[in-house]
């Protein structure tokens, strides 16, 4: 396979990128390396994935925006990608609120082009993220792929809710395959610095109060890397069965209280946080709850990494990488 990655340098692109190359397989990576969050985090990243390459797979790095679309004309014109995993995207529930236009950019007009490329380019299989924000104010737990999601509470899932259909349409008219994955909350080592576990663990070392919004009465779906990782590797390779167009979940099927979250941070950390209870966030949901069995009959694997052994797998890291 050679394999186009885009949001290379983030979070999941990363890992998925190590996964792939430590497999021997050929990696395109993109990513426009904005600074949404600390920049030197997604060029250590990058720097890392090319140290690989010797020993590995082949690893190749290009600064690109998904935007730009003569950009990846080019590209992949001179690459000719087999498969094509769509990581690329403005995150975060929160920044939608103030920054829109982010969100309509990257993850409409962005994924737009993606799905052209992928077209033109005849890849065999697009994989691309979604969310499980799509299910929006749905109560019905837990949540399955058949279940509403015609009621996004904030811009970014309405843009990951648009990708899904947009993705549909192209599978339609155009024979191509693809599989979006609706992911539920990630977590893990070389995190993303304004996701909640990263906060909580910065705030406890440094003696700082976490923010726990709606007084830390949520349920989510905490959903490990590694198991994210084996998830998207079966599912690319997997031969096609059935229709061309699939949504999966990809969760962890056992929902936490915020607080015994934050409490298994403590145990790890061995230090007892500080807390100020916030209202609910315009845009948050309440609770999350994966239903992972049309995952599992797919490729026989659902994710079940204990909150226990994940978080201790980020302080290790978050320890070893900031030096504290």
């Amino acid at each position: 396979m050679k394999i186009l990655i885009t949001g290379v340098a983030g979070f999941i692109g990363f890992h998925v990128a190590k996964k792939f190359v430590e497999d021997g397989e050929e990696v395109i990576g993109i990513d426009n390396m904005n600074n949404y969050y600390d920049v030197r985090l997604k060029a250590k990243r990058v720097k890392i994935l090319e140290d690989m390459t010797e020993a590995s797979g082949s690893f190749t790095f290009m600064r690109l925006d998904i935007t730009n679309m003569g950009m990846l004309e080019d590209l992949c014109s001179r690459a000719a990608p087999t498969h094509i995993i769509n990581l690329a995207a403005q995150a975060g529930v929160r920044y939608s609120l103030t920054n829109p236009s982010a969100y309509i950019e990257s993850n409409l007009v962005g994924f737009a082009n993606i799905l052209e490329i992928a077209r033109k380019f005849q890849v065999q299989k697009l994989v691309y993220a979604s969310s499980s924000s799509v299910y929006g104010s749905n109560e019905s737990m837990p949540l399955s792929e058949s279940d509403r999601t015609d009621c996004p509470l904030s811009l970014y899932a309405a843009t990951k809710k648009s990708n899904e259909l947009m993705a549909h349409s192209y599978s339609e008219l155009y024979g191509l395959e693809t599989v979006g994955l609706r992911f539920f909350t990630v977590y893990g080592p070389w995190g993303r610095p304004d996701m909640a576990l990263f906060l909580f663990t910065e705030a406890m070392i440094n003696g700082k109060k976490l923010k726990l919004f709606n007084g830390g009465n949520m349920l989510r779906d905490f959903t490990y890397i590694d198991d994210i990782i084996i998830a998207i590797d079966r599912l690319v390779r997997k031969e096609n069965t059935g229709e061309k167009s699939k949504i999966f979940n990809v969760g962890n099927g056992s929902p936490v209280q915020l607080m015994e979250y934050v409490h298994a941070i403590e145990r790890a950390l061995g230090l007892k946080g500080k807390y100020e209870m916030l209202e609910m966030q315009p845009g948050d949901v309440r609770n999350t709850h994966c239903d992972s069995q049309k995952l599992w009959e797919y490729i026989g694997f659902k994710p079940s990494t204990t909150i226990e052994r994940g978080i201790i797998g980020f302080v290790e890291w978050y320890r070893e990488y900031y030096g504290n």
